[in-house]
Parts: C-alpha cells; sequence; structure tokens
C-alpha cells in the first residue's frame, strides 16, 4: 500500500528584498502510520510536529531556501532528529534565514527518496530559485512543486535569485513532460493537475515577466 499524503497549512511571513508579506504555506507529510517525510516545514514546528504524531520522521525536504518555506525546519530536526535536506544551489539563500545553522544533507537532481514503500524522485528546477526541486511521486499520481508551478503559472520571479526564462524551461522541461494526470501540490494555494496547466505555456512565455 502506497503512502498517504497529509496536507496542513501554515501562516507567517515571507521577506526578501525588503519586503515583507504576510503568507499561508502549505506543507505537505508524505507517509504512513510508522514513517514519513515533511516537504516545506513552514513557520511553525509545533503544528507540523503534531500533525506527524509518533511517527518517525526520515527527512524535512526543502524545495527552496525562502525563509517562508524553511524557517521552522531546523526547529523540526532539532526535535525528532530528522536531517534537513535542501539542492546546494540554494545555500545563499538558506544562510540568509539560517546563518548559524547548515542543511544536514543535499538533495540532487535524481535522487530517490523513500518513505513507506514510496520512492519520491528530485527534479531541479531552478527559476523561482536556483535551487528550486520539485518532488515526484508516480506511484501516488502527483509532483510537490514548492513554488515552481502554481494554479494558474509559474511561480514569482520579480525578486532575488530568481528568473522568468528559467522557470518557464524548468516546468516546459521537467514539469510538462509528465502524465496530464499527475496531480501538482503547490507550496501555496490550491492543487492542480500537469493538464491543466500545460497548454498555457505559450501563454506564459508571451506574457513574460
Amino acid at each position: 500500500m502506497p503512502a498517504r499524503i497529509d496536507h496542513l497549512v501554515t501562516s507567517g511571513t515571507f521577506s526578501l528584498d525588503g519586503g515583507t508579506w504576510e503568507v499561508d504555506n502549505n506543507v505537505w507529510i508524505v507517509g504512513d502510520d510508522h514513517e514519513a517525510i515533511v516537504i516545506d516545514a513552514a513557520h511553525d514546528a509545533d503544528a507540523v510536529a503534531e500533525a506527524l504524531g509518533d511517527r518517525r520522521l526520515l527527512a524535512v525536504v526543502c524545495t527552496h531556501a525562502h525563509d517562508d518555506h524553511v524557517n521552522a525546519a531546523p526547529a523540526l530536526a532539532d526535535r525528532t532528529g530528522a536531517p534537513v535536506l535542501l539542492h546546494p544551489d540554494d545555500r545563499p539563500l538558506w544562510d540568509r534565514t539560517h546563518p548559524d545553522r547548515a542543511p544536514d544533507g543535499e538533495l540532487a537532481d535524481g535522487q530517490v527518496l523513500r518513505v513507506a514503500g514510496t520512492e519520491l524522485t528530485v527534479l531541479h528546477t531552478p527559476g523561482h530559485a536556483p535551487g528550486a526541486v520539485c518532488l515526484h511521486a508516480p506511484e501516488l499520481n502527483t509532483v510537490f512543486t514548492g513554488d515552481t508551478l502554481f494554479q494558474g503559472g509559474p511561480g514569482a520571479t520579480g525578486r532575488s535569485f530568481s528568473d522568468f526564462p528559467t522557470i518557464v524551461a524548468s516546468i516546459r522541461d521537467r514539469l510538462l513532460t509528465l502524465d496530464g494526470d499527475t496531480v501538482v501540490r503547490t507550496g501555496h494555494g490550491d492543487a492542480t493537475t500537469i493538464g491543466a496547466e500545460a497548454p498555457h505555456l505559450e501563454e506564459w512565455i508571451a506574457r513574460g515577466h
């Protein structure tokens, strides 16, 4: 039996380039009754720990290192003993939030994470951030996209460390090649599917940044 997906929403702020915004973040927990991984420990380590219950946490996986996605990661890791995993290209962003605490391990394109008998493949999808990744779980018919792809289009690229042509290329080459019925579970807001977003690629390119 494949792992299940649990979901909670946490609230806090996102700060970059001198601005701060109120945000609600999706936190995804993938696992079974015994073990799990957390994707994007945002804002509230206590709330995430409560959702985990007594399950063994195998890893805190960061889709990217904007502060709203990683601000609770060290606290959650410290209380559970689980490693924090981040793509190395996002260390400059991570270090702005946690200058005295490095991630515990690195994510790499093609790496496979296993939890509760289910495999999640790391897809490096830069653009929103240099080290942004998505996690594809075919058995769950799901891709966790962080802030790379949302319902309605690409993640924002108007701030430091981001680039619009890069994010469009990442979505085109790494995500829109997945099955159309693959559920896209995002870092903020509602889920969508690859099939719902794919027809709009040319519009995004024409719209530009």
